[in-house]
């Protein structure tokens, strides 16, 4: 590919690439995670990252904003939808700098991850998930 010419994915290619990870995961999972809306941003913005403690917006790829799934009985019905935020730059960023893995696949990690933690689990859990 002439990458000199190329324009970088755009936010709805990176949606496009989302919903095909998101249409990939096997049931029940899918099922599960079928409430979600999946956003695309070119970053967090200033609130999210001050609330996760973050200066550089570079180093947030994803977030999961919303209850989830183990807590929503005690909690009662969620006000909001769940969102899990996909941000363009970072993950573009990252996948610059890895060289070894494919964006689409880049992008899918980081939609499940988020997932995970949809599903209640935190990111040691998410770690020793990957690590198995």
């Amino acid at each position: 590919m002439d990458w000199i010419h190329a324009p970088a994915p755009s936010l709805d290619d990176f949606a496009a690439l989302a919903r095909a990870a998101f249409d990939a995961l096997p049931e029940p999972f899918k099922g599960l995670a079928g409430d979600v809306v999946i956003r695309v941003d070119d970053f967090a913005d200033e609130e999210t990252l001050a609330l996760m403690e973050m200066e550089d917006p570079f180093e947030l790829t994803g977030l999961y904003h919303g209850v989830d799934v183990g807590r929503r009985d005690e909690m009662g019905p969620a006000a909001e939808p769940s969102r899990i935020f996909l941000y363009r730059r970072p993950i573009l960023d990252e996948w610059a700098e890895r060289g070894d893995v494919a964006l689409g696949d880049l992008i899918a990690h980081v939609l499940i991850h988020e997932i995970g933690h949809h599903f209640g689990l935190t990111d040691d859990d998410i770690d020793e998930i990957e690590a198995d």
